[in-house]
């Protein structure tokens, strides 16, 4: 399908601040992006690089006042998200080096913390995707999803505690749960279709029959419409974007996501 994403953010700036994005999406197996826009307002200089992980980031300083990031793209994704029950899982050895980091414990996603559970939840499963979707099922049963009830990113063991959360939330502890098992699980922020509420949207990448597959446990079902941003270990990888010096807060945030016509 053929998709049309925007994100327009505000902030009101005190002081000249260092600010890093992550709002250029990049072309990669499941997407193809043919047209962006990135506008500044006031036009400042902008220095990208290539993270550790792969995602085109944006430096610049914004000037004191009202300041607005603006970006959209026209993309290309798949109608559906591949699915794999059965595929195996892969043995650490056998992993490919660039994907031993995501094994780890890591800020938000306390993996040493979540053997005994994790290996509960996914009794009798098949070892591999079969275990990743048992993760899913019990998280979309045992938490509740709560859209916009924070903004403050939380890790794996609050949020078990608290029994709810944001898509970012159950990206954490469904991450946590995998790594526990040694199946590799990445952090994924972008876009999706239809979501409800509209808004950026997270969830997570497991590792398994020798790729990475979408799993998204506050989606009913899985479907085509995702569009990616960044890759992380977790949320302290992929925000969109990082500002440093005293704290500035957008003022406002804008999201769409439109299907547009196939040509």
């Amino acid at each position: 399908m053929r998709l049309y994403t925007s994100c327009d953010l505000a902030f009101e700036i005190p002081t000249p601040t260092p600010f890093v994005l992550m709002l250029r999406p990049r072309s990669g197996m499941q997407q193809w992006i043919t047209r962006e826009e990135y506008r500044l307002v006031p036009s400042v200089p902008v220095f990208e690089f290539t993270d550790n992980y792969g995602n085109l980031c944006q430096r610049l300083v914004a000037p004191p006042g009202i300041f607005t990031v603006y970006t959209s793209a026209e993309v290309v994704t798949a109608d559906e998200v591949d699915q794999a029950p059965g595929a195996p899982f892969v043995a650490v050895q056998d992993l490919p080096d660039a994907e031993l980091s995501y094994l780890l414990p890591s800020r938000y996603c306390e993996s040493d913390r979540f053997g005994e559970m994790a290996t509960e939840i996914t009794a009798d499963q098949l070892v591999g995707y079969d275990q990743v979707a048992a993760i899913v099922a019990w998280l979309r049963a045992n938490i509740l999803f709560a859209p916009g009830s924070s903004n403050v990113p939380v890790s794996a063991v609050e949020v078990n505690i608290k029994q709810s959360g944001v898509c970012r939330d159950f990206a954490h502890l469904g991450i946590a749960l995998c790594r526990s098992l040694s199946i590799p699980a990445r952090m994924v922020v972008g876009y999706l279709y239809e979501l409800e509420p509209m808004d950026l949207h997270a969830w997570f990448e497991a590792y398994v029959g020798g790729r990475w597959y979408t799993f998204d446990a506050t989606q009913a079902e899985l479907k085509g419409g995702y569009m990616v941003l960044g890759y992380g270990r977790d949320a302290a990888d992929v925000a969109v974007y990082n500002q440093f010096g005293p704290a500035v807060h957008a003022t406002s945030q804008k999201v769409c996501v439109q299907r547009l016509k196939e040509k």
